[in-house]
């Protein structure tokens, strides 16, 4: 047992170590979000209302009991029945009040593929729902990028800040010793030493939201997100729109409107089905009988019956009409996401190529602060400058770092925004 915690512990370092990247933060996001759920309950509902529809071949059995009264009913000739008295024979006739009690099973034996058409329609809107449930989760993605990157930024920040307040406490220990050697004013090693302490409370105020990104992005995955690593760049195809979850959904309608109007041709098709009727009861079927005895019996018929209901007929024009303009309103859909999707893509590689201009330049920058800056520590070495040209220069340096450091995480972010948007 304790050699099985030793290898998991050695399995799991390097995901601790090394922090989770954006692929396995995405990724457990999908698995994390309470919608995902949604696919099983469609499955299930899906194949519970086809087996539902598939007992439409079982015999369909009724049972009915009825009593009436009758304000007439059928009688024997007034000349049979004085002809019949005349004989001795009491003819009765029927009673007013009847009685049934019955049962009455029908059996299909050929629809028309009404059935079948009903399977493949639910089947088909079951496609739907999960395509549906696809966009929602595949939305995921693009909040995990915000959380992700926000964090990268936040990290970034807190290590220049880091530096420059090695940069400053650097200073302030030359400034220190300068003026206990007199070269240098008190107010200027104060000054150098507010500017520390102002940077020491930015670095508080940076911990401080990247906890609570960090603590945003564990609960929103589901695992507990420490680190997260800036990922590679990616190559940034031209403009394409590969298989987006919401193209799948319009897909899936088109499924739906096809099997309906399948079904429409189901619905002009002869019924062929067989029936058996039982019941116990006053009057039977034997007439003549009753009318004598008035006494309850059983009483069967069966048989088979031929249905063909032409009444489809009136409206299987507007009907195909009404499938064939939501067919036009599926692909105006589809022609409006493709739209927004190809001008989404042309704004972001449009923002990405201004990224990469602007980082371009980003190092050369640097490099020439870093340099004007140690400069400015030579000067105020020799009291050539005051202690605030100094600050000057290093809070210039330390926004150029910044403002590197912004473009190439944007110009990641943007990157994989693209992926996004093109699903590739």
């Amino acid at each position: 047992m304790k050699m099985k915690k030793i290898l998991f512990v050695i399995t799991m370092l390097p995901a601790w170590a090394w922090g989770q990247t954006l692929d396995e933060c995405q990724q457990a996001a999908e698995r994390n979000y309470p919608q995902i759920r949604q696919y099983g309950l469609i499955e299930r509902t899906t194949q519970l209302t086809v087996a539902n529809i598939r007992k439409g071949w079982l015999p369909q059995v009724s049972a009915q009991a009825q009593a009436t009264y009758q304000s007439d009913v059928t009688a024997w000739p007034g000349e049979m029945k004085a002809m019949m008295n005349g004989m001795g024979i009491d003819l009765k006739g029927l009673t007013k009040d009847q009685y049934r009690v019955g049962v009455d099973v029908q059996q299909t034996i050929y629809d028309g593929g009404v059935i079948s058409s009903q399977q493949r329609i639910v089947r088909e809107q079951g496609k739907v729902q999960k395509a549906q449930t696809e966009v929602s989760i595949y939305q995921v993605r693009k909040r995990v990028n915000e959380m992700y990157f926000g964090l990268l930024m936040l990290e970034e920040q807190m290590l220049l800040n880091k530096d420059l307040q090695q940069l400053l406490a650097s200073n302030e220990r030359k400034l220190e010793s300068m003026a206990q050697q007199g070269t240098a004013a008190q107010s200027d090693l104060l000054s150098v030493r507010a500017e520390r302490l102002k940077a020491k409370q930015k670095s508080t105020e940076l911990a401080s939201q990247r906890r609570m990104l960090q603590r945003m992005l564990s609960a929103f995955c589901g695992i507990e997100v420490k680190d997260v690593k800036k990922p590679e760049k990616i190559a940034i195809l031209s403009q394409h729109t590969g298989q987006r979850p919401e193209l799948k959904a319009l897909d899936a309608q088109i499924g739906v409107l096809n099997a309906q109007e399948k079904a429409l041709n189901t619905a002009l098709m002869p019924k062929v089905g067989v029936f058996a009727q039982g019941f116990y009861g006053y009057p039977g079927l034997n007439m003549f009988e009753d009318m004598m005895r008035r006494k309850w019996s059983l009483n069967g018929i069966i048989g088979a019956r031929v249905t063909w209901n032409i009444g489809a007929l009136y409206t299987r024009k507007n009907d195909k009409a009404k499938l064939q303009l939501q067919r036009d309103m599926t692909e105006t859909s589809r022609e409006v996401f493709l739209f927004n999707n190809n001008l989404e893509q042309m704004q972001q590689h449009e923002t990405i190529e201004r990224y990469r201009r602007l980082m371009d330049s980003d190092s050369e920058i640097i490099a020439l602060r870093q340099a004007v800056r140690k400069a400015a520590e030579s000067k105020l070495s020799h009291g050539i400058i005051d202690v605030s040209d100094l600050l000057r220069e290093i809070n210039q340096e330390n926004a150029a770092c910044i403002e590197r450091s912004v473009h190439e995480i944007e110009m990641l972010k943007e990157i994989y925004d693209n992926q996004y948007t093109t699903n590739n």
